[in-house]
């Protein structure tokens, strides 16, 4: 299994889908992800918010989607967070 907590909210948009890629190439049955999908109290030092890929969960779940079938053997347990304290769990897919 794959473990990705909290990290690919802080991935460029236009790198998100290799990325996600690449997780998924070093699992052989699980990938489990927890996605940020709020803006962080953070600031980078160029002003920007920590969070640089703020997505609603349906965006990522559909990137995921959209991924999964180049990679058949494999189960995504996708969360995202919509606030601190509040999360989405999606039903484990392939």
């Amino acid at each position: 299994a794959v473990t990705c907590c909290d990290v690919l909210e802080h991935i460029f948009i236009s790198d998100v889908p290799a990325v996600l890629r690449d997780i998924l190439s070093y699992a052989n049955r699980l990938v489990v992800l927890n996605i940020a999908c709020y803006k962080s109290a953070a600031l980078l030092p160029n002003g920007e918010n920590a969070h640089i890929t703020t997505r609603h969960p349906f965006w990522w779940k559909g990137m995921l989607d959209s991924l999964a079938p180049e990679f058949p053997d494999t189960r995504i347990l996708l969360f995202c967070s919509t606030g601190y304290n509040k999360v989405i769990a999606f039903t484990i897919f392939s």
